[in-house]
């Protein structure tokens, strides 16, 4: 990772210092899509490359997501929203995307086109995102749109494009990474109501008051009576109590809305498995059962 964290580096001191400098405060994360790319091609100069610039690509995406959502922190860190303003954030995802497509030209058509139109459908499922948390969503068709436009598309342009950089089945590979994607999203959604404020890095429960209806929302609604479907309709997009996260939580475990979002995601990742079993890949499958097989 030192070797990409330099590419990057490289790529926006070229750009701007000052932007540098702003950059060295975003908050990194487990670069799980360089780690792709290198767990799939090997590490060469292009597979280094093209970790590089799918992992600013990534970054700018956040950036502008931390806008959006008005995130004071990410990762446990001050987002740089919080810390320099919306139009600082805007314009520092501006030059990450920007830098990253300058670079992405040195790759072949089908690879660049690949990574371009992810980001393409980023933007859409941001805009799908703010359109579906005016009112609680209650269509699981509509959230698994979402989550793939604005998650798992770039999951799976970034594994077909490793693939295609190495001459494996890019179609395997890219449905490798949209389930892995997914199941990512299902999962974070899932720890998003399970895990505390400090294990998160950020408050937890805050996807509800903040307009998100996840799927294990989802599953809760369906599961609860009228008198209960009532309440939890009262504390959509407001700041919960205590008492009211404590509800919430009761009231997940009681219905099975958590272990139901988890078992999907478990079936996404045994689906990621068998697209890519002939590869005999084991870090690839580490991958998964890392996310998926762990204490909720």
């Amino acid at each position: 990772m030192e070797k990409i964290e330099a590419l990057i580096t490289s790529y926006v001191k070229e750009v701007d210092l000052d932007a540098l400098a702003l950059y060295a405060q975003v908050a990194t994360g487990k670069r799980l899509r360089a780690k792709l790319i290198l767990k799939i091609a090997g590490e060469n100069d292009r597979s280094l490359k093209l970790a590089a610039i799918v992992e600013m690509i990534h970054a700018a995406s956040l950036l502008h997501d931390d806008v959006i959502d008005d995130a004071s922190t990410r990762r446990g860190q001050a987002s740089i929203n919080a810390l320099y303003g919306d139009k600082t954030a805007i314009m520092l995802g501006d030059i990450l995307y920007s830098k990253g497509f300058l670079e992405l030209v040195d790759f072949e058509q089908e690879i660049a086109q690949a990574i371009s139109d992810a980001v393409a459908q980023l933007s859409v499922g941001e805009m799908l995102d703010v359109t579906l948390s005016d009112e609680i969503n209650l269509d699981t068709e509509r959230y698994f749109e979402m989550i793939y436009k604005k998650t798992a598309v770039l999951i799976e342009a970034t594994a077909k494009s490793a693939a295609l950089l190495c001459g494996k089945d890019e179609k395997a590979f890219a449905t490798y990474g949209k389930n892995l994607g997914l199941a990512f999203q299902i999962i974070d959604d899932v720890l998003d109501i399970t895990m505390s404020d400090e294990q998160l890095g950020k408050p937890a429960l805050a996807d509800f008051k903040e307009g998100k209806t996840t799927l294990p929302y989802i599953y809760l609604f369906e599961a609860l009576n009228s008198d209960e479907q009532t309440i939890l309709n009262s504390l959509y997009k407001k700041e919960l109590t205590d008492d009211d996260k404590r509800w919430i939580k009761t009231k997940m475990q009681e219905s099975g809305a958590v272990m139901r979002a988890i078992n999907d995601a478990q079936s996404l990742g045994r689906e990621a498995l068998i697209a890519i079993k002939h590869d005999q890949n084991s870090d690839l499958e580490r991958v998964i059962t890392d996310m998926i097989e762990r204490e909720f």
